[in-house]
């Protein structure tokens, strides 16, 4: 039986370590106290919040993760930067922040220009398309102090006072509104590379996935972008909304069950899911192969739901989603208490 833990990645320690550094974060606000950039606490949040007059100036960070040991095994790099750019733009749309900019770091041992040119073709598309720019960033060859690449970047986004999705309005019979992930995104790929090593052996990148892929491509489906759908939706800056968004979550790290919640709580409410997607064939199959438990696979892989929206106005949320060439579906509503239930689980 394969579990994320065993795969070397501790959930409960990882949370005690967030929360460890954003206590430590939070220590650092009272230094601008009283002056511009006075920051915001959100408890739970998926974004900074930092007060600029009028509006709110967002910033956060994150990367692609192991999903660059994949793309390194099979040699293909140019679509990793459409899940750089989710990872962090869609973390400031969770507020209704319109992502601005994305900057990025690449650490390497050893640098090679192909590889570099790929990764940068592949930000670039995935920038242009969502309307963000790429300031800068930073390059380090570290040597034999790392193996391989890491590749994290930092987003910039700004969202109007007034704008702002606190999830503080949510209700009981409020609708659940999923979003195709189309793979894993970058969340889970340490288990996902636990239980294909275990069935397959150290090649197993190279393994049939079907007719048309191997497994290395397979993992490699690159993230959908939800944020550009979004301010579609909420209105970018100084822009109208043309849909109420009472809570958008990220279907990151801790899976359905365990980012839903960071949004449910703050309205003291709870969430029957009995609606979700048929579980892609993919996780289907790694369930099977490591004998991952239900439970497991939910706290680590998004289930083929990469984000979720709580909005009522569901026709207009799953037009704005389909006219970008998206899937959504009606996944559950809000419920008294507080209570997440999973059919199943």
């Amino acid at each position: 039986m394969a579990t994320y833990k065993e795969s070397g990645v501790d959930i409960d320690l990882g949370d005690k370590c967030s929360a460890i550094a954003y206590s430590a974060a939070k220590s650092t606000f009272k230094g601008r106290k009283g002056m511009m950039a006075e920051p915001v606490v959100d408890e739970g949040g998926f974004t900074g919040m930092m007060d600029m007059g009028d509006y709110f100036l967002v910033q956060n960070d994150d990367g692609v993760g192991t999903k660059m040991a994949v793309a390194e095994k099979i040699k293909k790099f140019d679509t990793l930067g459409y899940d750089l750019v989710a990872m962090v733009a869609d973390d400031a749309a969770c507020i209704g922040a319109e992502c601005i900019s994305v900057s990025n770091t690449i650490d390497v041992n050893k640098l090679d220009e192909k590889i570099v040119t790929e990764m940068m073709k592949g930000l670039e598309k995935a920038a242009l398309e969502n309307n963000i720019i790429v300031p800068g960033g930073e390059i380090a060859e570290l040597g034999d102090a790392l193996n391989g690449y890491v590749w994290n970047a930092t987003a910039v986004g700004i969202v109007e006072k007034h704008k702002v999705i606190r999830g503080t309005n949510i209700k009981p019979g409020d609708k659940i509104i999923g979003i195709d992930s189309n793979g894993f995104r970058s969340n889970g790929m340490s288990l996902v590379r636990y239980v294909l090593k275990q069935k397959f052996g150290e090649n197993w990148a190279f393994e049939k996935y079907d007719d048309t892929k191997t497994w290395g491509e397979a993992v490699l489906a690159p993230s959908i972008i939800c944020c550009s759908a979004i301010m579609d939706l909420h209105g970018r800056y100084k822009q109208k909304s043309i849909a109420e968004i009472k809570g958008v979550v990220n279907v990151t790290g801790g899976g359905i069950p365990g980012n839903i919640v960071r949004v449910l709580k703050k309205s003291n409410v709870g969430a029957r899911l009995n609606n979700l997607p048929e579980t892609p064939d993919m996780m289907k199959k790694l369930i099977e192969f490591g004998k991952v438990p239900l439970a497991d696979a939910y706290r680590t892989w998004n289930m083929g739901v990469g984000m979720i929206l709580i909005s009522n106005d569901v026709d207009i949320v799953q037009e704005a989603f389909k006219k970008r060439g998206i899937t959504t579906w009606v996944i559950g509503e809000v419920t008294e208490g507080n209570k997440v239930e999973i059919p199943g689980l």
